[in-house]
């Protein structure tokens, strides 16, 4: 008899009106219908034969079609029962050597003081460093790129205020120059455009209209926010995306998890990033995946969106773990439609109580 396998590199996730496959090697997605999710999980131990047999002759066509579409797309292939266990499943763990993979820095233009940042930054093996101001400081990005020389931090970010100096041929010059650089993002620019990343040593640089002075912004869902690369779904399966190993430094020398969250964990003149990182409550969202949070464990995009425990419709507590949907998050797995979060009444409270009425305001009008 012959049976469908699905590809090891394919995986589905099932929302409640539909799912998606994602394919891991392409980095891409397609929906399918539930029905077919049922069937795919019914080829783990029946034939294609016997599945049919199971719906009956009045569905042999449908199931056909479903088998042959899936190939087509390059999902899966036919195969005999001997064959079937020569193909394992991929290990869905999530490992990284990295105590700490991610910072954000805000507002840090002490060289002496960034120093002693990026020495503790190497002793926690990060990857990545962010870097957000809300003033021009073009004229010192140079120097701060020097500090990372020799070191092991292998990106930099930058997200900076849009000025007359952050031209064209000033971008042309720091990329050129600075090969950590990986992405920069000029906020307040009278104009949305992305530059052409091959022009720029393929730095992806970002000009956005959005008014940045605080991290009130964050927590944004958006469908073209959302990613296809494998590591962000694997570790979306097994932890929390936007807090995992992630870490900040504040404008003000205050140690949080995500610079948009209220508790600190110490202040880096007097508490190393170590000592925070060990602090009981530093871990507490690590591990709070899609999965567990209140409809998005029904939502189908849940493992290549991203999260926000930061800001959020405070409806669902576990005990002092907020698993509530995003506060700013539109869509709906129900209806399988995007709509204005910022509008919706049942999510005015959570706005007021963040403060959020002049964004909210703001955002409503640059809509408009």
């Amino acid at each position: 008899m012959e049976y469908f396998k699905l590809y090891s590199n394919c995986f589905i996730v099932k929302g409640a009106k539909r799912s998606l496959i994602f394919d891991s090697q392409k980095y891409q997605i397609n929906f399918i219908p539930n029905d077919l999710v049922e069937i795919i999980e019914k080829t783990e131990r029946l034939s294609i034969e016997e599945i049919q047999a199971e719906y009956g002759e009045s569905n042999q066509k449908t199931i056909n079609e479903y088998f042959e579409n899936l190939i087509a797309l390059e999902y899966g292939f036919y195969c005999y029962e001997l064959e079937k266990n020569w193909f394992p499943k991929i290990d869905t763990t999530f490992k990284q050597p990295n105590q700490i993979s991610n910072i954000i820095l805000e507002n840090i233009n002490d060289f002496e003081f960034l120093k002693k940042v990026i020495f503790e930054l190497e002793k926690l093996q990060v990857t990545i460093v962010e870097f957000m101001y809300y003033d021009n400081v073009c004229d010192i990005i140079e120097e701060i790129c020097n500090l990372f020389e020799n070191t092991l931090i292998k990106n930099i970010n930058l997200n900076l205020l849009y000025s007359e100096k952050t031209d064209n041929e000033w971008l042309k010059k720091i990329t050129s120059r600075y090969f950590r650089i990986s992405k920069i993002i000029i906020h307040s620019s009278p104009f949305d455009k992305s530059l052409e990343s091959d022009k720029f040593d393929f730095v992806n640089i970002i000009f956005t209209q959005k008014m940045i002075s605080n991290f009130l912004n964050c927590g944004m869902v958006k469908s073209n926010h959302f990613s296809k690369e494998y590591d962000h779904f694997l570790e979306s399966i097994n932890h929390n995306t936007c807090l995992h190993k992630k870490l900040t430094i504040d404008k003000d020398g205050n140690i949080k998890n995500c610079p948009a969250m209220p508790q600190s964990f110490g202040n880096i003149k007097d508490t190393t990033l170590e000592e925070a990182l060990n602090h009981p409550d530093f871990k507490k969202y690590w591990n709070v995946t899609k999965d567990m949070i209140e409809i998005c464990k029904d939502c189908e995009f849940r493992h290549i969106c991203t999260d926000c425990r930061a800001y959020t419709e405070r409806t669902h507590f576990e005990e002092d773990i907020d698993l509530s949907k995003p506060l700013k998050c539109g869509y709906n797995p129900y209806t399988n439609e995007w709509a204005d979060w910022s509008t919706n009444p049942l999510k005015q409270k959570a706005i007021e109580y963040y403060g959020m009425q002049e964004l909210v305001k703001n955002y409503t009008c640059n809509k408009s």
